[in-house]
């Protein structure tokens, strides 16, 4: 058994402004705070503002899969934990976690692929070579870890269906 965990790098709380008519978080914001998890998970790999500002090139992202495992309320603690789950020269596949940050339980999860892009070409362009070092040090851990159950899920509707 492995002590090597994902990685923490983002909190946040649910905010008034995010609650819709059921009384919990609607789903748009479960995107934007898993994107506010990739940033924190983008600029611990170098990914960051001075990189977007040395090098024209930022990251867009391609996919994605959310799951909604728990409902989260107006003042529930976010904790998010980031898996880097593979890299190749021009993407990144990770997949970050939502816990209620007191409770403990897990409210979300996403996967994620994402592209280098040459801001001004708007075309995918290899990552630097100071970011591929970072995610191949990062890998070296993270591929120790299982891939969580909901990696690589589709939405499909199994049996007999309705008429």
């Amino acid at each position: 058994m492995t002590d090597i965990q994902p990685l923490s790098l983002h909190t946040e709380t649910v905010r008034e402004a995010w609650i819709d008519y059921n009384g919990h978080m609607n789903v748009a914001y479960y995107v934007l705070t898993f994107d506010n998890a990739t940033d924190a998970f983008f600029d611990h790999i170098g990914l960051d503002a001075g990189y977007r500002a040395r090098t024209n090139c930022t990251t867009f992202a391609v996919e994605g899969h959310i799951t909604y495992d728990r409902e989260v309320k107006l003042g529930d603690p976010l904790r998010f934990t980031t898996q880097l789950l593979g890299f190749d020269q021009k993407r990144i596949h990770f997949f970050h976690c939502m816990y209620h940050a007191d409770e403990g339980y897990l409210a979300s999860t996403t996967e994620l692929m994402s592209l280098h892009v040459d801001a001004v070409a708007r075309k995918t362009t290899p990552l630097h070579a100071d970011i591929m070092e970072n995610l191949a040090a990062l890998w070296e851990t993270h591929k120790q870890i299982p891939r969580p159950p909901q990696v690589g899920r589709s939405l499909s509707l199994t049996g007999k269906r309705a008429s």
